[in-house]
């Protein structure tokens, strides 16, 4: 539209101009340091316009190796991204090899060069690869500092796909002397430190992930609790558990796994009282089987006491297989034989369970009914083999406990 307007005027303008000087072609004289150039204005015209045009070609043609260049680097980076693309599908469709060809083919030309060398080691990665793997993220590394951040963690989730967490401990170590508290690495140290069981340095970790993580609020909760369930479980003595059990946030204290863990070490620290009293006062708030069996296991002052307790509570929770064991336990402590057999036995009946059997076996080899012991005892062994388990010679009664009179 432009140009055919341009056209027309021209055509205008140089009507008018040739109308005017077919009449009068006029007469122009240069005189310039004693020459002198004598032309009609037509030619004069003539020559500007010459010159104009001479001017406009020669400039076009300086500009031509430029707009070559630029055509050639567009064809080329078309061509990239043209690989780029053709190379993740053949990775997404499980042909690593050629999509790994693809992608480093066109890592030079391309215009986001990290995307090829990373998906190029995520190739390599797969085929198992692994020094090609490293030598594409090293390439990586090198001519794209800027995006260290991005190779490394890159590297670390391809050791610990590996199982490789030593070396992505080491990765990530880097990863934090250059960009301290990245939320992605901080979520990729936690999981190594799952991994090698480092309890102690997931939970100095937690504060900062709770802060800059990105971490999901359930699994943030799930290392938590699992970072106090192993603490407590490996407390030295009692008063280093009652510390690490104030340090639980009461949000915590609830969770069934983490009290029994809690009441157990207490148990296995020789704090029967504590033991005792705090279970009462947890059970009346919460009724946990776990709880409840712990209770059963609580050597506490007055066996009777206990005891009768544990019967008090059979009037709410009468079918309740773990009261009925605990029940048994107790009645085992009170030397009330007969009791704890009838307990056990009922026990059997609505849940039989590995931990049922050996109590029966237990009671049974005390009553001088050794057969009838390795009977239970084979059958509890069998619900932990989910196998049947040939039957073993009961124990002779010289090696049995005595028998109660």
């Amino acid at each position: 539209m432009k140009f055919g307007l341009i056209v027309v005027v021209t055509l205008i303008v140089s009507a008018f101009a040739a109308h005017f000087l077919l009449q009068d072609p006029g007469y122009v004289v240069i005189n310039f340091h004693q020459y002198v150039i004598e032309m009609s204005v037509p030619v004069l015209v003539a020559l500007i316009f010459l010159g104009v045009f001479s001017f406009w070609l020669i400039a076009k043609l300086v500009r031509v190796p430029r707009k070559l260049g630029q055509v050639a680097g567009r064809y080329r980076s078309g061509r990239a991204g043209q690989r780029l693309t053709h190379g993740m599908i053949q990775i997404a469709e499980g042909n690593f090899a050629k999509g790994e060809r693809l992608l480093a083919r066109a890592a030079r030309a391309s215009d986001a060069p990290l995307l090829n060398y990373l998906q190029a080691a995520r190739a390599a990665h797969l085929l198992g690869q692994n020094e090609r793997r490293d030598s594409w993220l090293k390439q990586a590394y090198e001519q794209l500092p800027e995006a260290a951040s991005a190779v490394l963690l890159t590297q670390a989730e391809f050791q610990i796909d590996q199982r490789d967490y030593e070396q992505a401990l080491a990765t990530l170590r880097k990863l934090e002397e250059d960009t301290p508290n990245h939320s992605h690495a901080l979520e990729l140290l936690g999981r190594v430190y799952i991994e090698l069981e480092d309890w102690r340095q997931l939970a100095s970790l937690l504060p900062r992930l709770r802060k800059f993580g990105r971490i999901d609020a359930d699994v943030f909760q799930e290392w938590s609790l699992r970072v106090h369930r192993e603490q407590l479980s490996s407390a030295a003595d009692g008063d280093t558990l009652i510390a690490l059990w104030s340090e639980v946030p009461k949000t915590l204290r609830s969770d069934p796994h983490l009290l029994e863990v809690y009441y157990a070490a207490l148990i296995e620290a020789g704090m029967h009282e504590k033991a005792e009293k705090e279970l009462v006062g947890v059970l009346k708030k919460q009724w946990l089987g776990a709880l409840v069996r712990l209770f059963g296991t609580v050597q506490g002052k007055d066996a009777a006491k206990q005891l009768k307790r544990a019967e008090n509570w059979l009037g709410a929770h009468g079918d309740d297989a773990d009261l009925l064991l605990t029940t048994a336990r107790l009645c085992l402590r009170n030397e009330l034989w007969g009791k704890a057999r009838s307990y056990i036995e009922t026990v059997i009946s609505l849940q039989p369970t590995p931990e049922a059997y050996q109590e029966y076996g237990r009671l049974l080899n005390r009553l001088g009914e050794g057969e009838a012991a390795a009977d239970a005892y084979r059958t509890g062994l069998g619900l932990v083999s989910r196998s049947p388990l040939p039957a073993i010679a009961h124990l002779d009664a010289d090696l049995t406990q005595d028998t109660p009179h």
